[in-house]
């Protein structure tokens, strides 16, 4: 989503990339505002409920009074009741107005990642329904947030997602800058090496979905950005990099989505499935350095085993064509598709992967998971890195703890430690992995 340049000696090293990357890096942040806003979005909704039943309340409990008088009383009543409606009504509108006002949060949100280390992501969001005449359509927000990890990376992100027309019309739209720190490891002669890049960029993202009915949504999508990459600092370098060289590069891209969602709540789903299917075609024709196409698509189901017990099931593919820069290809182990792997690691033209996750709530707010699954990255291209990757059978498994931050909406802080081929991985996050 984002660009850059091949590292410098990248086709000699026999070298892989990790998630640090930018596509799993910067990229990711143009969707944290989006991702936690909405997560705010449900918190505050019983909110706003509240708010609106409470606005008549000071009128109501005069008019009872009144309605429920003896009939002697009935005069002295109506002579009463008079003269206090002018000062209750503007009151009434103020109330209303001000229920009608969106609302400001602000959470700092712990992550830890073995892609970009631990640290922390600032959010201040504003949430507000963007029209107040529509019931249907979720609260819109806008917001900032940024980033900031113990690896050295930062970033700054400001963005919003609209819902119009009772849910009819969605838009997104977001604006990343910052740099990510990431390494690219070795393969085949080169295993156990690893060279270190500091890639530095913004990007643009914008997109268009409108209903067009069984709950699906469709419509256009733009991204456009640049990057400049170059060779971090370290202790295997014996002579100072300078600061001007590295390699400069643009991604530009129009694309469509097509998304279907039956679940009810989509931080913790109990019933349903969730369908998303994406395709992005990057050329030089639209200023792209690149010409390639990237398709994604996941499909997930839940299943209600009690009034504690869920199992999920999730089904992901990715595939490339044409001439991706390294950090374009289908990266395994991004976007939680399987817990256990660095990102980065394993990468290649076509990736596929599936898991199973039992989902058990306990008291106090806490709750346990334990997940397995399979998954496969396959060769394709010309390029170096494709010719040098064999497929591999990347099995994967795991459990984790849960805390609810949100007891009515189930949303929970996420921390899983899973196994994978090559070692294991930690994760803290928050919502559930699909």
């Amino acid at each position: 989503m984002v660009h850059g340049h091949k590292p410098i000696g990248i086709h000699n090293s026999g070298l892989q990339e990790t998630d640090r990357s930018p596509r799993s890096g910067i990229s990711a942040l143009i969707h944290i505002i989006l991702v936690f806003g909405g997560l705010w979005i449900l918190l505050n909704r019983p909110a706003i409920a509240q708010g609106q039943q409470q606005v008549p309340d000071p009128g109501t409990g005069s008019g009872t009074q009144v309605t429920s008088s003896p009939p002697e009383a009935a005069e002295k009543s109506e002579q009463t009741k008079a003269p206090p409606q002018p000062e209750t009504q503007p009151q009434d509108k103020k109330n209303e107005k001000r229920v009608r006002r969106g609302a400001i949060v602000v959470a700092p949100i712990p992550i830890s990642s073995p892609a970009i280390g631990s640290g922390i992501v600032p959010v201040l969001g504003y949430i507000f329904p963007f029209s107040t005449k529509d019931k249907v359509s979720p609260p819109s927000v806008v917001g900032v947030a940024g980033l900031f990890t113990n690896d050295g990376s930062r970033g700054f992100a400001v963005g919003g997602q609209l819902y119009l027309k009772e849910n009819t019309y969605r838009i997104t739209s977001g604006f990343v800058h910052g740099n990510m720190n990431y390494d690219i490891y070795g393969n085949g002669i080169a295993a156990g090496l690893k060279l270190p890049l500091k890639q530095t960029g913004e990007a643009f993202f914008a997109e268009f979905l409108r209903r067009i009915g069984w709950k699906f949504f469709a419509g256009p999508r733009f991204m456009t950005g640049r990057s400049f990459l170059t060779v971090r600092p370290n202790s295997a370098s014996r002579f100072p990099i300078p600061t001007e060289v590295g390699l400069h590069s643009t991604l530009t891209a129009i694309g469509a989505q097509l998304t279907r969602d039956t679940s009810l709540n989509r931080f913790y789903p109990t019933g349903g499935t969730f369908f998303a299917f994406t395709s992005d075609f990057f050329s030089d024709a639209l200023g792209s350095k690149y010409s390639f196409q990237s398709y994604k698509t996941t499909f997930s189901k839940y299943w209600s085993l009690s009034g504690k017990q869920v199992l999920a099931y999730n089904a992901f593919f990715c595939a490339t064509g044409g001439s991706p820069p390294f950090y374009a290809n289908c990266i395994y182990g991004t976007s939680n598709q399987l817990r256990g792997y660095t990102a980065g690691r394993y990468f290649t033209r076509y990736m596929l992967a599936t898991q199973l996750e039992y989902r058990l709530e306990l008291p106090k707010r806490f709750g346990l998971v334990g997940f397995g699954g399979v998954g496969g990255v396959i060769p394709g291209g010309s390029q170096l890195f494709q010719r040098v990757q064999n497929s591999h059978f990347l099995p994967s498994g795991g459990v984790g703890l849960r805390f609810q931050l949100d007891k009515k909406n189930h949303v929970s802080l996420r921390a899983d430690f899973a196994q994978g081929r090559d070692g294991h991985t930690f994760g803290l996050a928050i919502g559930e992995a699909f």
